[in-house]
């Protein structure tokens, strides 16, 4: 018998796989991101302006995931992010003070119940207004 960690080895000496550990599902939530946006041909902002702040509710079992994910359907969206803020999920922001209305709720289950990125509020730049949309404000 040999002590091959990649086998174990029954009476018989007969190799056989470890048996694999379950999956643990982990539980999907929505994340309140906001998204700063440059320039690209055929992004769809206004002509003069600089950029875009957009606010998006989007699902995820982590932060990152849902980060990625709105990235990636910005960018097939022809749009340039340039940079996320995360506010967090529904309990978190409630935890911080955040009003959340009714409407910002069924959104955000929207997002949960298609597994999608929703996007809530587009706010475009002008030369030097930077102006962001604010979660802690909707």
């Amino acid at each position: 018998m040999t002590d091959d960690p990649e086998f174990i080895y029954d009476d018989e000496d007969e190799p056989q796989k470890p048996a694999k550990p379950a999956k643990v599902k982990r539980k999907q939530e929505v994340y309140t991101l906001v998204v700063e946006v440059g320039r690209k041909k055929g992004d769809g902002l206004p002509k003069n302006a600089t950029g875009a702040g957009i606010m998006c509710y989007a699902s995820g079992v982590e932060e990152a995931e849902a980060v990625r994910e709105t990235v990636a359907i910005l960018k097939d969206a022809d749009m340039a992010p340039l940079d996320v803020t995360g506010y967090g999920t529904l309990e978190e922001r409630l935890a911080q003070g955040h009003e959340i209305s009714d409407e910002e709720r069924e959104l955000m289950q929207r997002a949960l119940d298609e597994n999608s990125v929703i996007v809530v509020q587009l706010q475009p730049f002008f030369g030097k207004d930077r102006q962001m949309p604010d979660p802690t404000l909707a």
